[in-house]
C-alpha cells in the first residue's frame, strides 16, 4: 500500500511514456528507464460506448460507431413483455433481481432465495447487458446457458450487445462465489475483423480466455477457454509453441477488469500488474525474431473510480518486436490502428478506420 508501482518490463516496452503521451507528464514516483526496447502509443476510442465486445472489435478493424440497446431503469430494469416472452420460451417459474446491480452483491442478496425457488437472476449495468445469475449445482450449468442461448435470440432486435451466464457455488450469502464458467453470448460483429480476415486467408487464430466468446466466435481457428492468470499466462505460452506462421493470439487477461477494476481494488490492481510484468521475460524468450507482441486495453476499467461500471479511459499500446528500434508512435485516433497495423503484417485488405502504427513497414 503506498508505495510506487514496480513495472520494469512494461516500462522499457514504453508504458511510463505512453501515460506521459496521454497526461503530459510521467506518472508519479515510477522509475523512468533511460533506454527502451519497445515502441509506445496511446489511444482513444471512437466506439460508441465502452463495453467489451466494442473495444476488442474496435482493436480488431472494425469500430462499433453505433449505439447499443441499454436498460437505464436502475429498477424494474426490463420490460415485462420482454420477461413474460422469456419465461414462456424458457419455461422458468419466474425471475428474481430485474435491476442494476454488481454481479457480487447480486448473488450475496439473492442467492439464497435462488437455491430456494429455483428462479435465474437477472440483472444489468451501464454496458449493453443482460445478465443471468445460476447457481451451477441446484440449477444447473447446462440449463443456464440453454436459458442465455434464448435471451440471446429474444434480446437480439433490441440491439443488447451481450446476454452472460454467471453461474455461481456456495450454499449461503457468506460463500458464494462466482465460478470460471462465465459465457459471454455476443452479438456478431458487422463487418469481418482483421481476425476473420486472417483465417479467410488460410491463417490461424488462436483466442485464449473469453476471446471467442466476444467475437462470437467468429474469427476463430481454436479457442481455449482458461480463468484466473496463471491459467491464462499458461496456455498462452503453450499456443505460441504451437502456433504456425501466419498466425494471431489473441489473449484476454480478464482479472484486471472483472476481479480488479469492477470491484475497486486498486491496491489488488497494481498488484497483478507487478505480477503480469513479472511474467514478460518469459513470453519474450518464446518470441521467434519476426514475432510482434501488442499489449492494450480495450476501454478501461478505473479502479479508484465510483459505483462497478466500466470506464474509459485512453488506453496505451505497447509494442515489441526482436530487432525494432524503440519509437514514439504517438496519440491515435482510435484503437483500430491496431488491427489496420496487423492488417498489414499479413497484407490482407486494408481496413476503413484507423492507421497503421508501422506506415513504413
Amino acid at each position: 500500500k503506498d508505495k510506487p508501482l514496480e513495472l520494469p518490463n512494461l516500462c522499457k516496452l514504453g508504458l511510463a511514456h505512453a501515460y506521459k503521451t496521454s497526461t503530459g507528464r510521467f506518472p508519479a514516483d515510477m522509475t523512468v528507464p533511460d533506454s527502451l526496447n519497445g515502441s509506445w502509443a496511446c489511444a482513444k476510442e471512437i466506439s460508441s460506448w465502452k463495453d467489451t465486445p466494442s473495444g476488442h472489435w474496435e482493436m480488431m478493424g472494425v469500430p462499433a460507431l453505433w449505439d447499443w440497446g441499454y436498460f437505464h431503469d436502475r429498477t424494474n430494469s426490463f420490460p415485462q413483455e420482454l420477461l413474460e416472452e422469456i419465461t414462456q420460451r424458457s419455461g422458468i417459474t419466474g425471475h428474481l433481481g430485474n435491476c442494476h446491480s454488481s454481479g457480487t452483491e447480486i448473488i450475496a442478496q439473492l442467492g439464497e432465495e435462488h437455491i430456494k425457488t429455483g428462479k435465474p437472476i437477472f440483472y444489468t449495468s451501464a454496458d449493453s447487458v443482460f445478465q443471468i445469475a445460476c447457481h451451477e449445482e441446484s440449477f444447473g450449468l447446462e440449463k443456464l446457458y440453454q436459458l442465455c442461448e434464448i435471451c440471446r435470440e429474444i434480446l437480439t432486435p433490441l440491439n443488447i450487445g451481450r446476454v452472460i451466464a454467471r453461474p455461481f457455488i456456495g450454499t449461503c450469502a457468506e460463500d458464494f462465489q462466482r465460478t470460471g464458467n462465465r459465457h459471454d453470448y455476443a452479438v456478431t460483429p458487422p463487418s469481418p475483423t482483421v481476425l476473420q480476415k486472417l483465417v479467410d486467408d488460410d491463417g490461424t487464430v488462436i483466442g485464449v480466455g473469453k476471446i471467442g466468446d466476444i467475437f462470437a466466435h467468429t474469427g476463430m481457428t481454436e479457442e481455449v477457454r482458461a480463468s484466473g492468470h496463471p491459467a491464462l499466462w499458461n496456455e498462452t505460452l503453450a499456443a505460441m509453441d504451437r502456433a504456425p506462421e501466419r498466425s494471431v493470439i489473441m489473449s484476454n487477461f480478464v482479472d484486471f477488469d472483472a476481479v480488479y477494476g469492477h470491484r475497486r481494488d486498486p491496491i489488488g490492481y497494481g498488484k497483478e500488474l507487478e505480477e503480469f510484468d513479472r511474467q514478460l521475460p518469459v513470453l519474450f524468450e518464446k518470441m521467434r525474431p519476426t514475432d510482434l507482441l501488442i499489449l492494450t486495453a480495450d476501454h478501461g476499467n478505473d479502479p479508484t473510480w465510483k459505483g462497478t461500471d466500466h470506464t474509459r479511459e485512453h488506453v496505451p499500446i505497447l509494442l515489441y518486436q526482436q530487432n525494432r528500434l524503440s519509437s514514439d508512435l504517438g496519440f491515435r485516433d482510435t484503437f483500430a490502428d491496431i488491427g489496420q497495423t496487423i492488417s498489414q503484417v499479413f497484407n490482407l485488405s486494408p481496413f476503413e478506420h484507423g492507421t497503421s502504427l508501422f506506415p513504413d513497414s
